[in-house]
């Protein structure tokens, strides 16, 4: 079973070097706020040994407040308010007494990561243009996302499309019944990597790999955690 320390421990990991993926982005890009990053980046590095977690955590915490009065919010979108949400449950745990408080406040992760895949799918589910297959459709041919030449091709294969879209759909609306036992859970999160990944490659959404896998040990601890106390 995976303990709440070495599902700490991993996240920690897995989201300092999310921060530096991003952070990455500014130094070397936008000059307006590489300042801002390279702190994010000093304190991420500080973050991987494994010592005074907990302080770094909050000085990142108290550091992201400062990003976002710069960009009025999660300038990113989904990928920068999960690794907020990474951040701000992992500095909770940390913090809070342990027992209870300390697991709830992990676990509430977790649940988020659920919820998120589950909402999403069912959002698209009610959209006919993701039924049809036309949302993908208009994302290979018109999409400003740096969809290769050759990848635009796809849109006039409309049955291949419908087929992915539904994938999709019932991937993420079944989402939650991967916590049925550990396996089914194992291969739900290949599933989904295996779709951030693609999504990196096709559309450049590459922030959604690094901060969404660095949510996954809190899946995996909370799965065990839910059938150890049943």
């Amino acid at each position: 079973m995976l303990t709440l320390e070495l599902a700490l421990r991993a996240t920690e990991v897995l989201l300092a070097l999310a921060f530096l993926q991003q952070s990455a982005e500014h130094i070397f890009g936008s000059r307006d706020s590489r300042q801002l990053f390279v702190w994010r980046a000093i304190m991420s590095i500080g973050l991987l040994p494994g010592h005074y977690s907990e302080w770094i955590l909050l000085a990142l915490s108290a550091h992201s407040l400062l990003i976002l009065n710069r960009y009025q919010g999660p300038y990113n979108g989904g990928s920068d308010r999960m690794g907020l949400l990474v951040l701000y449950c992992l500095c909770l745990s940390r913090w809070l007494p342990e027992g209870l408080p300390s697991e709830a406040a992990f676990g509430y992760l977790g649940l988020q990561v659920i919820v998120s895949y589950f909402v999403s799918g069912q959002v698209k589910i009610v959209n006919r243009d993701w039924r049809t297959g036309q949302a993908l459709q208009d994302v290979f041919s018109f999409s400003a996302y740096p969809v290769a030449e050759s990848l635009r091709a796809l849109a006039k294969r409309p049955h291949l499309l419908w087929m992915a879209s539904w994938m999709v759909m019932l991937f993420e609306v079944l989402f939650p019944l991967s916590f049925l036992n550990s396996t089914t859970l194992m291969l739900a999160l290949a599933v989904a990597i295996s779709f951030h990944v693609a999504n990196a490659c096709l559309f450049g959404l590459n922030r959604f790999v690094w901060f969404w896998i660095a949510a996954y040990p809190s899946l995996i601890w909370l799965q065990a955690r839910l059938v150890a106390g049943v």
